[in-house]
């Protein structure tokens, strides 16, 4: 059995690069401070296209897998040619498929991922019917030593009753990436699961959403990334992460409180650079690696990976890891 495995979802992403789209500076909305427009009705020409591998738990098996560490993905997959595209990616970057399930009557989930080549930010339409049909097996995840949890879809609160049971059961170490739209449905059994988890992963806009919705505070509290910290590591989870783009990373372990300045690079493409960083600190972390070391490979992971389209292209091994500085 593999020492992570990773569940969630595979896809295939394609990537449409343009500069057509105008960006709509929205400060006053903390959830939501930047929004790009397109007219309705007008058709935009887009030069070149890119396809790739994704899904978060593709993308993060796959980053790890880079790193040396043995990574399975779970997740439920079309029965059609997209299907037979993403398994051989997957074992193309030697992430076990044994776990992948096919849907006799669904298509692979896909998404259309519009890139704004100005700030190389996106913005995603995906699919996701047949991930929502993952059926999870107790008896394939529980001699794993790591789940990592991913994007969820369909009945995402029973998928996370019964890893939580496992992992209590067996005694896994759970990292965790709460989704926003999760978050906003039911922020109670997000909280359920943060107080089990090891390493808990949240984006900024990620972190607002669970610390506002338990409690108010001012602005100027939400605003600051440490007071962020403090209340989800008040949560339980053991190691707390918060990312926020190019503005870099801050962590805590309850004894350290470190922030890590993101590198300034040509990017390409912001896709994925949320889930190349969890690759890059979890998989220094299970190598065992300080709090430190593990901020570094997450940061120099992240900037590499968004010089190119997709989420896997850039993803370094630990050779790699430590010429870039990590």
């Amino acid at each position: 059995m593999s020492r992570v495995i990773c569940i969630g979802s595979a896809c295939k992403d394609v990537f449409f690069p343009t500069t057509e789209g105008k960006i709509i500076e929205t400060p006053e909305d903390l959830l939501s401070q930047q929004k790009i427009e397109f007219e309705l009705g007008a058709k935009y020409r887009i030069e070149e296209r890119f396809e790739a591998l994704g899904g978060c738990a593709a993308n993060v098996a796959v980053g790890l897998s880079r790193l040396g560490i043995d990574a399975a993905c779970y997740s439920h997959i079309g029965n059609d040619h997209v299907a037979d595209w993403i398994l051989d990616q997957l074992k193309k970057n030697k992430v076990s498929v044994d776990l992948i399930t096919k849907d006799k009557e669904l298509f692979s989930d896909m998404s259309a991922i519009v890139v704004d080549r100005n700030s190389a930010e996106h913005v995603i339409f995906s699919n996701q019917k047949v991930s929502g049909k993952l059926e999870l097996v107790p008896e394939k995840i529980s001699s794993a030593e790591w789940i990592f949890i991913g994007d969820l879809h369909g009945d995402w609160r029973s998928q996370l009753d019964l890893i939580s049971r496992i992992a209590k059961e067996h005694k896994l170490k759970l990292a965790y990436n709460p989704k926003q739209i999760h978050i906003h449905d039911d922020v109670k059994k997000i909280i359920e699961i943060i107080t089990e988890t090891e390493v808990l992963f949240l984006n900024k806009d990620e972190a607002l959403e669970v610390i506002s919705q338990i409690k108010n505070f001012s602005t100027s509290d939400l605003d600051n990334e440490f007071f962020l910290l403090q209340e989800l590591k008040e949560m339980g989870a053991n190691i707390v992460v918060i990312t926020d783009g190019v503005r870099g990373a801050w962590a805590t372990n309850g004894t350290d409180v470190l922030y890590a300045p993101g590198r300034m690079v040509k990017a390409l493409d912001s896709t994925g650079a949320g889930d190349s960083f969890a690759s890059g600190f979890l998989g220094a972390h299970i190598k065992g690696k300080i709090l430190k070391v593990c901020l570094d490979w997450g940061i120099v992971n992240s900037s590499h990976e968004v010089r190119f389209y997709g989420s896997i292209k850039g993803l370094l091994d630990e050779k790699e890891m430590l010429e870039n500085g990590g």
